[in-house]
């Protein structure tokens, strides 16, 4: 019984040798944002766009917004980004469309 206890602890470590040796090799850190990194394309109007745009403050994260509303540039930007509603993000190289808190906290963080 032990054997096999032994086989499946070793049959499981195996299949999961990926996450374990993760938690020996060291953390790469995200290189930090830089300004323009972050850029949302938003309306004064829309609550989703609010959330984003506390989110990003409370994550101490600067971004650039343009209202596709009244910036010229920014409905050309976000016209070419594809629209689909808003808010839309870009992060780094990543788009965010819509108000997902968990991917831009991820995108932001480096992830």
């Amino acid at each position: 019984m032990k054997k096999l206890a032994l086989l499946a602890c070793l049959l499981l470590l195996a299949l999961n040798w990926g996450k374990v040796s993760a938690l020996w090799q060291p953390k790469v850190a995200a290189a930090p944002l830089a300004q323009g990194d972050v850029v949302l394309y938003a309306a004064s109007w829309c609550g989703y766009c609010k959330l984003a745009r506390e989110l990003l403050n409370r994550e101490g994260v600067a971004f650039v917004e343009h209202d596709i509303e009244t910036s010229e540039y920014g409905k050309k930007m976000y016209n070419a980004l594809g629209g689909g509603g808003i808010p839309v993000l870009e992060i780094r190289d990543q788009v965010i469309r819509g108000y997902d808190e968990a991917r831009i906290i991820s995108a932001v963080r480096g992830g």
